[in-house]
């Protein structure tokens, strides 16, 4: 499964609207539960910075959460700094996304 990590820095006066948009994309994954997903989204220690970290099937399931689809209308506006996405080579983990190997 790709593993990809997006980071970006929103406008100090944005954080919260940003935070608030974060939030529900989990609200809505938790009572959808789709399959093939794992996600997780933090901020750094900046304040404005934020780094979502996905891991999904061939077929990603979030573009058709209406709450993501929400979250990334205005993005644009609300970064300071535009995202980046990067794709991640796992060398190993531990417990990540719910692995429990």
């Amino acid at each position: 499964m790709p593993e990809v990590m997006v980071k970006y820095r929103v406008k100090p006066d944005r954080v919260g609207e940003n935070e608030e948009l974060v939030r529900a994309v989990y609200d809505e994954l938790a009572s959808t539960q789709p399959n093939g997903l794992s996600y997780a989204t933090f901020k750094l220690p900046d304040g404005v910075t934020f780094v979502h970290v996905a891991r999904h099937a061939a077929d990603n399931p979030l573009p058709k959460i209406a709450a993501f689809q929400r979250f990334q209308e205005g993005i644009r506006d609300r970064c300071e700094e535009a995202a980046v996405a990067t794709r991640l080579e796992e060398i190993g983990s531990y417990r990540a996304f719910g692995d429990e190997r």
